[in-house]
């Protein structure tokens, strides 16, 4: 179905979506009269908002309606952007945060929270709810009103830089998760942002590139999530940079109006991402609000940054000149005041701000930290340490002693504290042990002498607060060939140094930056900087570097720790952010060889990950363990300790295949596809994403969707299946604890192919899970229920769902590749 590449409209004359059934017929039975909920018991479903919207919005003068489509930004709020509110009609400000793992402040501590992806992994829905409240909790108590987050795009691309902010390659992962953050930040009086609305998959030239995806993809893998948040009740989606199939995400009327609005039924606003509003008339299309105008570093020196490019000045006059109808300014004043209005924020005497419960919030994210946690390799039962074992161990890695909270760019969450990993072990392995430490792998290594810069460089400060521009035009001289590290640490502000076709970015949110390892050849190379400073505070800079001779000297230290010990555990890390991806799945730097290095040197040799998407591993049979704790958040230090000693039993799975090779995966090998090519790129994956493409493609990956080990075994009976009387399915199987520790174990649903469709299909997809909690020796029975739709497909020639019929093979099992029961299901 490639070749058809628009979003479908509901057609006059034929049946409508089910989900636009419902929502008018809500809509219907409730009138217009729903109550406001107040703040901490936030109503999640979708109401229309009550005539009092519509009756304050009347009585805007049109200036007054334009301030509420744009977001205004003062340094001051320390926040992302702001609404003035109109003060005579008892409107107040609404305050946005970024997010989504936590509420990010500039110069603000929050709950740094696991990354969404090691939520997901958890595979538990009462977790990502226990999740949403502690954000919830902390945007009310620090003074906000809505959360640009969850994040819910498809993990498409194994390199992609925002891996981490999402959820999953599988959409009913992502779904379930979304579903449940998203009540649980609303829950706590928050209101959500549902982005990024649609098909923003990748980060490399995330502004430009049109992504051309057919229907069925976009309904059964990308939609899912951002449908079942509209149905969640999410207060606002943010449409993507990206254009989809020809026109911009942000002003794509088919995208906004008909789906999102007329199918899902969607009752909140449409924002831009920063800077993504395409023009005026994008208010027509759907989009209700513009944030970002310009980069700090595009304003002229000494100008302030206009308040709206094309939702300002330009649409007032486009009104005035009858280019564009006030009615369409109005309706999406009416859709956000109508959101703040349900959320309480128009209540004569408003709720309290709750106080920031930073012990509670601390627990729930250690506790994320540890369920999320994925056990990968676990020979002969390396982990948990006990023994000699636990008693002699070298912590090798940077992250060891500078925790790898979580990752860069927008999400980047500062956080109240966060202990060093090294200090958890170190208490952990209690009185008598003996645990050292080598660094392993220089990320920052040393200034740059003065000598190899020309002209020279000033290290230290650059930047007035408030002032932006070049910061130097020289050369760098490097000594040798060989493969070097060049860092950038940048406070107060941001800085981006070129060197050769090399780009590094640094700042408030990337803080200190290493570049990847460049293969650079004795000689001058072109080096220049510009950067900016932050409105508060001045822009100061450092560049170091790191040279194959003290990376190879910081190797050998490690090694020889390593000999001396019982264990060796080894930390290694990536720096998944926004705005760029990654330029291959290998660890940065010299990681790789140093582990390689290490497990020569002890075979009993363990490896604790803080990634934030899929990594290759070519050490990975030299090696006794791995342990995946993606980012961990703040309270991820206690978490490691507690899982490589057994006081928790991990529990987490891969919610996405980690490809064996840079070649083996479905976007691997075609640029069209990935990243695209002239701005164009095309999804010929189809619905083949992740664990579909392994199967279809018959190629065994590092480690399967769904993966993950305990210390502890499980048996799985057959699964027992009845249809509902819904039209869904009810699977049961038996699970027994068959190990000598309590833990937990993930029962995983897939559903094989229907023998009647000739769209599409994967060979088995997941349809269902559940995660159920044994004592050792312990059985029980579990259920999962599988909801209608996973039995459908999308009919693109007939713009609907259709039911797979005929006889379908349902597995159940531990993961995707581990499937242990089966049963044969007459779907009809």
């Amino acid at each position: 179905m490639t070749g058809k590449t628009r979003i479908p409209r509901v057609r006059r004359g034929r049946t409508t979506p089910r989900a636009f059934t419902l929502a008018v017929v809500g809509t219907l039975l409730a009138g217009t009269t729903v109550a406001a909920a107040a703040p901490g018991a936030a109503d999640t479903a979708n109401v229309q908002y009550t005539s009092r919207a519509a009756e304050l919005v009347a009585q805007m003068t049109l200036d007054e309606k334009i301030s509420f489509v744009h977001w205004a930004l003062d340094p001051d709020r320390q926040n992302v952007g702001y609404l003035p509110g109109v003060p005579r009609l008892g409107i107040p400000e609404l305050r946005a945060a970024d997010g989504p793992n936590g509420i990010r402040l500039v110069g603000r501590t929050a709950t740094a929270l696991p990354a969404p992806v090691a939520l997901a992994s958890t595979f538990d829905d009462t977790m990502a709810d226990s999740y949403g409240k502690v954000m919830g909790r902390d945007g009310r108590a620090l003074n906000q009103d809505m959360v640009l987050g969850p994040m819910m795009n498809n993990i498409r691309v194994p390199h992609g830089g925002r891996n981490y902010e999402t959820f999953s390659e599988d959409p009913l992962v992502s779904s379930r998760t979304a579903v449940a953050q998203i009540k649980g930040i609303q829950g706590a009086g928050l209101m959500t942002t549902a982005k990024h609305f649609a098909a923003n998959n990748q980060e490399n030239n995330r502004f430009s590139v049109n992504a051309t995806v057919d229907e069925q993809t976009l309904r059964e893998i990308e939609f899912p999530a951002f449908e079942a948040s509209s149905k969640a009740g999410a207060a606002s989606f943010m449409c993507a940079y990206n254009g989809l199939n020809g026109k911009p995400s942000c002003g794509n009327d088919e995208l906004l109006n008909n789906v999102l609005r007329t199918q899902w039924g969607f009752q909140g606003w449409v924002m831009s991402d920063w800077l993504a509003t395409p023009g005026t008339d994008a208010i027509t299309k759907g989009l209700d609000q513009e944030m970002g105008v310009e980069l700090p570093g595009d304003v002229p020196k000494g100008e302030p940054s206009p308040p709206a490019k094309f939702f300002g000045d330009a649409l007032k006059q486009a009104v005035l000149n009858g280019t564009i109808p006030e009615s369409a300014v109005t309706q999406s004043a009416e859709r956000i005041v109508g959101q703040m209005e349900k959320f309480g924020l128009l209540a004569a005497t408003p709720a309290p701000r709750p106080e920031r419960d930073k012990a509670g919030a601390q627990a729930v994210s250690r506790k994320v930290a540890e369920n999320g946690a994925v056990l990968l390799r676990n020979e002969g039962q390396a982990l948990p340490l006990a023994g000699d074992a636990g008693k002699s161990i070298a912590v090798i890695g940077p992250t060891a002693v500078d925790p790898k909270v979580t990752g860069l760019g927008s999400a980047h969450v500062v956080p109240d504290s966060a202990a060093a990993p090294l200090d958890t072990i170190r208490a952990r392995a209690g009185a008598g042990a003996t645990v050292t430490y080598e660094t392993g792998e220089e990320t920052f290594g040393t200034q740059i002498p003065a000598g190899n810069l020309s002209p020279a460089f000033n290290q230290g400060h650059q930047l007035e607060p408030g002032k932006a521009g070049a910061l130097y035009d020289g050369t760098l001289t490097v000594p040798a060939d060989g493969e070097y590290r060049i860092a950038v640490r940048a406070t107060g502000g941001y800085a981006t140094v070129q060197l050769g076709s090399h780009t590094i970015e640094a700042g408030q949110v990337y803080g200190k930056v290493s570049s990847p390892l460049l293969k650079l050849t004795k000689g001058t190379h072109k080096l220049t900087i510009s950067g900016f400073a932050m409105s508060a505070t001045p822009l100061s800079l450092e560049l170091g570097w790191v040279t194959p001779e003290a990376a190879d000297a910081t190797i050998a230290k490690a090694v020889e720790a390593a000999k001396k010990a019982r264990t060796a555990v080894v930390f290694a890390y990536d720096d998944g952010t926004e705005g760029v991806d990654r330029p291959n799945l290998s660890l940065p730097g010299t990681q790789d060889k140093l582990i390689s290095a290490v497990a020569d040197a002890n075979p009993n040799t363990i490896v604790v990950l803080n990634t934030g998407s899929s990594v290759l591993m070519p050490w990975l049979s030299k090696t006794r363990a791995v342990l995946d704790m993606w980012y961990p958040g703040q309270a991820g230090a206690e978490a490691t300790a507690s899982l490589l000693y057994g006081d928790v039993n991990p529990s987490g799975k891969l919610t996405q295949s980690f490809p064996a090779a840079e070649n083996q995966h479905a976007v691997a090998g075609d640029p069209t596809s990935y990243p695209g090519v002239d701005n164009q790129q095309t999804y010929r994956e189809g619905i083949h994403v992740g664990y579909r493409w392994f199967d279809k493609e018959n190629v065994k990956p590092l480690f399967p969707f769904g993966h993950g080990l305990s210390y502890t075994s499980f048996t799985q009976s057959a699964p027992t299946v009845v249809r509902t009387s819904t039209g869904g399915l009810k699977v049961t199987v038996t699970v027994r604890n068959s190990g000598q520790r309590a833990g937990q174990e993930v029962v995983q649903a897939y559903l094989g192919a229907s023998p009647n469709v000739t769209a599409p299909q994967a060979k088995k997809k997941l349809v269902g899970y559940t995660k159920v909690s044994l004592a050792a020796g312990e059985t029980k029975t579990v259920t999962i229920n599988v909801d209608r739709r996973q039995l459908q497909f999308w009919d693109a020639a007939a713009d609907c769902w259709k039911t797979g019929t005929g006889n379908r093979l349902l597995q159940t099992g531990s993961s995707s590749a581990d499937l242990r029961g089966s049963a044969t299901v007459n779907v009809w």
